[in-house]
């Protein structure tokens, strides 16, 4: 065996270790995030996930209340039904919707969502948004946004790579029968 062959023999069994390695690291990572990928892609098909949006009494954004107003509604109505959650409500955001007439006020706290009607104010929804939790399991944010940085970045790359030394692992012992029986082959 020439010690090009030889060579290459050594690099294809550490190939293989470190995908091997690399691979097991990464499966609990990409199963969780391929399980919740599938359930994030069937978010609008099922309520239990998302609840559906509401239809509100205008699409007039003119004859709607200012959003402010909105938000003091929403909020109030979560009070009311949830009374434990006074005092620990944070808005994260607004998801206006003018073509439905309703605003979705969504709060940081345990993924609630209120749905109010623009012009009106009437609340058409309390609800848990079941979809949002599902998000930050799937990218890592439900731990930390650093591990969400960190384990996504290591999926990425892990992906890379195995893709890469599976390729190796692939063709590399195709080179070195080649080799062993004197074919020429590329320069790898």
């Amino acid at each position: 065996m020439s010690s090009k062959s030889s060579g290459l023999v050594v690099l294809s069994r550490k190939f293989r270790s470190y995908h091997t390695y690399v691979g097991l690291t990464l499966a609990i990572l990409i199963c969780i995030s391929a399980l919740t990928g599938i359930l994030l892609a069937l978010k609008k098909e099922f309520s239990v996930l998302q609840t559906p949006t509401q239809e509100g009494s205008t699409q007039n954004l003119s004859e709607w209340l200012p959003v402010a107003d909105l938000v003091e509604l929403a909020t109030a109505a979560l009070i009311a039904a949830h009374p434990e959650e006074e005092g620990m409500l944070t808005i994260d955001r607004l998801d206006v919707r003018p073509s439905n007439g309703v605003v979705k006020v969504l709060f940081k706290e345990r993924w609630w969502e209120v749905q109010v009607d623009g012009k009106t104010g009437e609340v058409k929804a309390i609800s848990k948004r079941t979809s949002d939790w599902i998000e930050a399991i799937h990218d890592g944010s439900i731990i930390s946004d650093t591990f969400k940085l960190i384990s996504m970045n290591a999926v990425g790359w892990g992906l890379l790579f195995m893709t890469l030394s599976g390729i190796w692992l692939w063709y590399g012992p195709k080179v070195i029968r080649a080799r062993k029986k004197g074919v020429k082959t590329t320069s790898w």
